[in-house]
């Protein structure tokens, strides 16, 4: 017999004897469980396998989870970041809201002890010139404003207008050299003019003779205003008297007071209407 049929026959009995071989063991298998034991320890063999080749998947997932979760947290942070900003400047325009908030109260309070009409206006620009002592305000003949009205703030008397525009005016404050006020010691009664002297601080209450000092006014007196000239209406505060220097040389005394009202760091005013009886805030 050749070699070659003896090796095909070789090969088919062996193909019969493990196919009778595997299906007795399925059989028993499936009828007495002989091999649940062998199972579970294959398994058991295999599972390192197993976990070696599946590694490298996982790691990858996890390596996209981690960078799809670090650009989330990035834009999440970016996000806070300019919610944070807008929100910090959101609160600081809060804080000068309420500011003015209380600012415009402020003012608008003072004015109900005011038996005239008066209306808010808002400083625009102060006039740095050494020699002037100028404000521009936003309201003009449009609304009213006449030259020489009087201007005050929550403190006290600030100066008059002197130029009226269509939508803003000029204001000349008290302290403006050529500024001259009728005023008088609330204590004493005793009358005199308040007369600018080109400095933010300070006023100067001309013909106060030298003998009078004793019992017309002293250091600490409030002025107000008298009412005399009709511009400005009588009793708003003016200053207070902070320097009273007997001058032997000459007729008048040296004495000065420094302006109740806030002048040239004001935000807003009052512009007042004598010849009003009802108040009238606008």
């Amino acid at each position: 017999m050749k070699p070659s049929v003896v090796d095909g026959r070789t090969l088919t009995l062996k193909m019969i004897l493990f196919v009778s071989l595997s299906i007795s063991l399925m059989i028993a298998d499936s009828s007495f469980g002989y091999l649940t034991t062998v199972r579970t320890y294959l398994l058991g063999v295999v599972y390192p396998l197993q976990y070696l080749v599946d590694m490298p998947i996982k790691a990858g997932q996890w390596l996209s989870k981690s960078v799809s979760n670090r650009k989330q947290l990035l834009n999440e942070n970016a996000k806070l970041y300019k919610e944070n900003l807008r929100l910090q400047i959101a609160l600081q325009k809060f804080e000068h809201l309420k500011n003015e908030n209380a600012r415009l109260r402020y003012l608008l309070d003072s004015s109900e002890e005011v038996s005239e009409r008066v209306q808010v206006a808002e400083v625009l620009a102060v006039d740095l010139e050494q020699s002037k002592r100028n404000i521009l305000i936003n309201k003009g003949e449009n609304d009213g404003v006449f030259v020489n009205q009087p201007v005050i703030d929550a403190r006290g008397v600030m100066g008059q207008i002197t130029k009226v525009g269509l939508f803003s005016s000029v204001v000349m404050l008290l302290t403006d050299p050529s500024h001259e006020l009728p005023v008088q010691v609330v204590r004493t009664g005793l009358r005199t003019i308040a007369k600018g002297m080109g400095t933010i601080n300070r006023l100067s209450l001309l013909y106060l003779s030298n003998t009078g000092l004793n019992t017309g006014i002293k250091v600490g007196d409030l002025i107000v205003t008298s009412g005399i000239g009709q511009k400005f209406p009588k009793g708003y505060p003016v200053g207070t008297v902070i320097e009273v220097t007997p001058d032997i040389g000459k007729p008048y005394a040296q004495v000065h007071a420094l302006p109740r009202a806030i002048l040239e760091r004001n935000r807003e005013v009052l512009l007042v209407w004598e010849n009003a009886t009802d108040l009238v805030v606008k």
